[in-house]
Formats: C-alpha cells, sequence, structure tokens
C-alpha cells in the first residue's frame, strides 16, 4: 500500500512538472515580449536600448538550453506572425530581415551558453560571480549574431547608408555596453536568488 501511495506521489509530482515546464515557455515569451516595449532608440541608426536582453537573459538562466530556445523560437515566431512583439512594438518577417534580425536570431543561441555557465555538474547553481558572467556572455553572443548581419544589411539594403566594420561595432556593439553590464547585474541578483528553487522544477 505504501508503495502504492509513493508510486502515486511520484506520477503527481511528474504532472506537475511536465505542466509546468510547459507553462514556462510561453510565459518567458510573454515576458521578453513586455522588456522589449520598453524602448530607447539610439542614434543615428535607430537600434533601440530596451530591456529585452534582460529578458532573453533570464529565460536563459530559468529554463534551461531546451526550454529556453523553445521559448525563444515562440517569441520570434509570434513576431513573424505579426504580434507587436519585437521592440517598439514591431513585428513581421521585415524586422527579421532587417538592422536588428541577428540580434533576435542571437537569443535563440544564446539560450545554451548561459545553462552551461552556471550550472554544475552536480546540478545546483553556481554563485553571483558567475551569473553575473554568464550574463555577459550571453550579450556577447547576442552581438556576435547582430553585430556582422547590421553590417551586411546595411550594404545590401539600397535605401540605408552602408557602414564601415568601425561604424558597425560601434553603434551596434560599443553603445550598447553599459546597459548589457547593468542587465547583468540585475539578472545575476534575480538569480541568485530565484534560481536555487526554480532549478529543482524546471531543469
Amino acid at each position: 500500500m505504501q508503495r502504492n501511495d509513493a508510486l502515486d506521489q511520484s506520477h503527481d509530482e511528474a504532472i506537475r512538472r511536465l505542466l509546468l515546464r510547459l507553462l514556462s515557455v510561453p510565459l518567458m515569451t510573454l515576458f521578453v515580449a513586455i522588456c522589449s516595449q520598453i524602448a530607447i532608440p539610439t542614434a543615428p541608426l535607430g537600434i533601440p536600448l530596451t530591456l529585452q536582453t534582460l529578458g532573453v537573459l533570464l529565460c536563459a538562466m530559468t529554463l534551461g538550453p531546451r526550454l529556453g530556445f523553445a521559448s525563444m523560437a515562440l517569441y520570434l515566431m509570434v513576431g513573424v506572425f505579426g504580434v507587436g512583439v519585437f521592440a517598439e512594438g514591431e513585428a513581421g518577417m521585415a524586422v527579421l530581415l532587417g538592422q536588428s534580425g541577428g540580434y533576435l536570431l542571437g537569443f535563440l543561441f544564446c539560450q545554451p551558453v548561459a545553462h552551461m555557465l552556471i550550472k554544475r555538474h552536480d546540478g545546483s547553481v553556481r554563485g553571483w560571480l558567475a551569473l553575473f558572467g554568464a550574463g555577459i556572455v550571453v550579450h556577447l553572443v547576442v552581438f556576435l549574431f547582430g553585430v556582422p548581419w547590421l553590417h551586411w544589411v546595411r550594404i545590401i539594403d539600397t535605401h540605408s547608408e552602408a557602414l564601415s566594420w568601425s561604424e558597425s561595432i560601434y553603434y551596434g556593439f560599443v553603445v550598447f555596453i553599459p546597459g548589457a553590464l547593468i542587465k547583468s547585474g540585475i539578472a545575476a541578483i534575480i538569480g541568485a536568488w530565484m534560481l536555487p528553487g526554480v532549478a529543482r522544477r524546471l531543469w
């Protein structure tokens, strides 16, 4: 009888965990979409400074590589199909193919990187410094996709002025460094508080 009760409890716990994992994907998609609406365009290119990467970073930290990737894939899919979830309420394939498209693709591929940096071999979460470092690396991955994409789109698009590599790096990366440091610090503080509990339920 006790064995049956234990099996029932284990089954119920597995169901609850599965539901939580399934719900976490669209919830983090929604969170990133909300963060994307807090946007300040930067001169002269108009690429906005947003809280978007804070949401992406928290997604990467909390959901793990597979669920994080799924959440960001859902975010891109929803935006491409016309829901205004991108920065400043924009939507559509034109955004993904435009000068900011590389950054958006970077949201996908930074997800496993963060998890690799913050998770110990025993499954526990590393300390505050590792979380902050993961935030920096996640931003670097996003910029690694975003800056070359920006450079080539500005060359290909005949309606835009082409940028040199130095201009692309400055306006597509350097001007965002202070914000990236601040957002990495905020994510590290939030992560140090919530990740130990989240890791047991989602990872």
